[in-house]
């Protein structure tokens, strides 16, 4: 019953065109409205409040909420629980998401931005597996934070745990054709398209490793 309210209540919201930080009617009316009683209303809007969808504020009572959308996933992306067919497609659609990242970069990117990441792709003196880590943890993500994007900039971060382990899984680190300094050069000199094809020669180790 619950579930099937739950469903009822995001309809009637919608219906309504509830917007944040509207006032929501109160249990007694809503329970009214669906046909429903109160108890199983409340259960329905305890959910909604767990995904951020609701909440209570002082002398407004229940008020419809704008959710944090990545909230619950921050919450389960851990490698330690997460299992290996998740954990690759996970990583998967991190590879997905570098291959679109030429399209915001050259619309937002700046000339410092270039510089501080020749800075870090400068930096690479070594091959073994932290400093791997390390080092394209600090790359892409100067990568994601140049595109301006806060959410995708909060996506990358969260999803850099799994990076990390899955990377530690290589047995041995290969690099693709164009390097962090090819990338470099052509962000400097190069069109989206050659961007685009620059990261895919970068990414195909990784790609080749899929299934």
């Amino acid at each position: 019953m619950a579930d099937s309210v739950e469903v009822k209540l995001r309809q009637y919201l919608k219906k309504m065109s509830f917007k944040p930080g509207d006032a929501l009617p109160k249990e007694t009316d809503l329970a009214e409205a669906l046909g429903v009683s109160r108890n199983v209303v409340r259960e329905a809007l305890s959910r909604l409040r767990m995904l951020g969808m609701i909440e209570t504020r002082k002398r407004k009572g229940m008020v419809l909420a704008s959710p944090d959308i990545l909230q619950a996933f921050e919450r389960v992306l851990d490698p330690l629980i997460i299992d290996d067919t998740t954990l690759r497609d996970v990583f998967e659609l991190r590879l997905v998401l570098e291959m679109g990242l030429a399209d915001l970069l050259y619309k937002r990117m700046t000339d410092a931005d270039i510089d501080e990441l020749e800075d870090i792709a400068n930096s690479e003196i070594n091959k073994d597996k932290s400093f791997l880590v390390k080092n394209e943890i600090a790359f892409h993500g100067k990568l994601y934070e140049m595109t301006g994007n806060s959410t995708l900039k909060r996506f990358q971060i969260m999803l850099l745990p799994v990076f990390a382990y899955v990377i530690t899984l290589v047995d041995k680190p290969t690099s693709g054709k164009i390097d962090h300094r090819g990338l470099v050069e052509i962000l400097r000199n190069g069109t989206k398209e050659d961007f685009k094809k620059g990261m895919y020669d970068h990414l195909k180790p990784h790609f080749d490793r899929m299934k």
